[in-house]
């Protein structure tokens, strides 16, 4: 089955790409199709703005489409990032490092370090029918980054999930894909994968 991840974030390519290892899936991207322009993403949650990538990039490609929304919400900071996490602060055009620095300067000034992850992936199957997988994770952000990270994911290095005594990128593969928000969301995704694939073979 060939399935495209509607985001050219190679960080979450990997991140989903790792928990789908094992099932019969190929992934493709949007520039290995040639598929180019920007989404307009006027959602008021996580789940819409998924939905309106996986309907653009579905209409384009005519194949299996997922396509994520994250993002993080910081308490001290109500209403500044949340959907609008990348184009917060330095803004989307800046890159990882400009980006993490502008906000690890900003966080600096704040006592309350509390923050969730939040992700919702839309899928549209074969059938052209939408589903919503969706995952969170509480955690605290660190002063400073603690690990290297994935293009595209800088606040993972600096990001402590609760129970953990490592920031995200700091964690096995198995611990990040088990405790993250797109971790969670993507393994929904994959029961889903396994229990339809299943339903087809009976079926067949």
């Amino acid at each position: 089955m060939k399935l495209l991840l509607g985001t050219n974030n190679k960080g979450k390519v990997i991140e989903i790409g790792e928990v789908l290892r094992g099932l019969p899936v190929t992934i493709m991207t949007p520039d290995a199709l040639g598929i180019r322009g920007d989404i307009e993403e006027t959602g008021t949650t996580f789940a819409e703005n998924a939905s309106q990538k996986a309907i653009y990039y579905f209409e384009k490609s005519r194949m299996p489409t997922l396509a994520d929304d994250s993002g993080i919400v910081i308490d001290a900071l109500k209403g500044e990032l949340g959907l609008h996490t990348r184009r917060w602060g330095a803004g989307p055009a800046a890159s990882d490092e400009e980006w993490i620095r502008t906000f690890l300067d900003r966080m600096k000034a704040e006592e309350n370090k509390r923050a969730r992850f939040i992700c919702s992936l839309a899928h549209i199957d074969d059938e052209g029918k939408l589903h919503i997988f969706e995952g969170t994770c509480e955690g605290t952000i660190t002063d400073e980054l603690e690990a290297d990270y994935l293009p595209g994911l800088p606040i993972s290095a600096c990001f402590r999930p609760d129970g953990h005594s490592f920031v995200f990128s700091a964690l096995t593969v198995d611990q990040k894909n088990t405790v993250s928000h797109r971790g969670q969301a993507s393994q929904k995704f994959a029961r889903f994968l396994r229990g339809k694939m299943h339903f087809d073979t009976i079926s067949a």
